[in-house]
């Protein structure tokens, strides 16, 4: 299984930006589709962007077009921006394959907006 460990995360005002990485052990991870995940207090985990193998992505409604997902297979790292964040941005934010999970999920990396 693949192990992941995310970073990058903190408190940032609503407008702000951040930048997200995800650092993966093992040489599988060039073999998968990978995905950016979050959960909010008191809410499930949901998917938010998807970076397939051929480089297609796909985002939630909630976040087109001010996040934008990409890896780098030679460092094993997959890479959220982050842009224009807002209030509801506000969660833990995980990676992992997708669709289907490659490896337990990470300890993830908080993302608060706030003023």
């Amino acid at each position: 299984q693949v192990q992941f460990v995310e970073s990058g995360g903190g408190l940032v005002q609503p407008g702000g930006s951040l930048r997200l990485s995800c650092a993966a052990s093992g040489s599988a991870f060039g073999r998968y589709p990978m995905g950016w995940y979050r959960q909010a207090p008191g809410k499930s985990r949901d998917w938010v962007a998807i970076l397939s193998l051929s480089g297609s992505t796909n985002y939630a409604d909630s976040v087109r077009g001010r996040f934008t997902i990409s890896r780098d297979n030679a460092k094993n790292t997959v890479y959220l921006q982050m842009n224009s964040l807002k209030h509801d941005d506000t969660a833990v934010y995980y990676c992992n394959g997708w669709p289907g999970l490659i490896g337990a999920w990470g300890q993830g990396t908080q993302v608060t907006v706030s003023s």
